[in-house]
């Protein structure tokens, strides 16, 4: 199953968000990768460059691979409304990224792992497929013999984020997905009209 597994700090010093949760390489040097360090002059990004550099962002935050990415973009536009949002939210309904929004993991790379070992069951049938799409009214849980698991537990029981669109049984270790999250209620930082100028060149 493919998916990034180079150096995590390199990309978030990149793009200067900590994109794969808190860094402490990113705390310390704030600025992008390379020998010369921060006091090298960098050159006037182009407009492509800008665009480019906003879809890696998005790729890297979801840990979606390029044709995926792609073939998502291309979902998005054949869907209704505006197609920089229908592509969020895509990216918002995977399986891997609910099961982190949901505080059963604290990364959506331990996400990913979860789903893909077999702890994660959708209405009731386990599914280990990270991209897997989620609809409204779906209830997401722990697999019963899983929810003993130690990481589990202590993300469950750390996790302090409420989404509105999302609620949460502690006694269950269920949650269900009430609806699809507008764009202003997707908390990631990513300019998403940059990636739909992109793909229309």
């Amino acid at each position: 199953m493919a998916r990034y597994t180079g150096p995590k700090s390199k990309i978030a010093r990149r793009f200067k968000d900590p994109i794969f949760g808190p860094d402490k390489a990113l705390e310390k040097r704030s600025y992008g990768p390379g020998q010369h360090g921060p006091s090298k002059r960098r050159g006037k990004q182009s407009e492509y460059s800008i665009q480019l550099g906003e879809k890696q962002k998005a790729k890297y935050t979801y840990g979606i691979l390029e044709r995926q990415f792609s073939n998502m973009f291309k979902k998005a536009s054949r869907m209704k409304g505006i197609t920089g949002e229908n592509l969020l939210q895509l990216c918002e309904s995977r399986l891997d990224n609910m099961v982190f929004r949901l505080g059963i993991s604290p990364t959506r790379r331990g996400a990913r792992q979860l789903v893909s070992h077999k702890h994660i069951t959708v209405n009731g049938e386990i599914v280990n497929i990270p991209s897997f799409q989620i609809k409204v009214g779906d209830v997401v849980s722990v697999r019963e013999k899983s929810k003993s698991l130690e990481a589990i537990t202590n993300s469950v029981s750390a996790n302090s984020k409420v989404y509105e669109w999302l609620t949460w049984d502690n006694a269950t270790y269920s949650g269900t997905i009430m609806n699809i999250p507008s764009r202003e209620l997707i908390p990631e930082t990513i300019k998403e009209q940059l990636i739909v100028e992109l793909y229309s060149k």
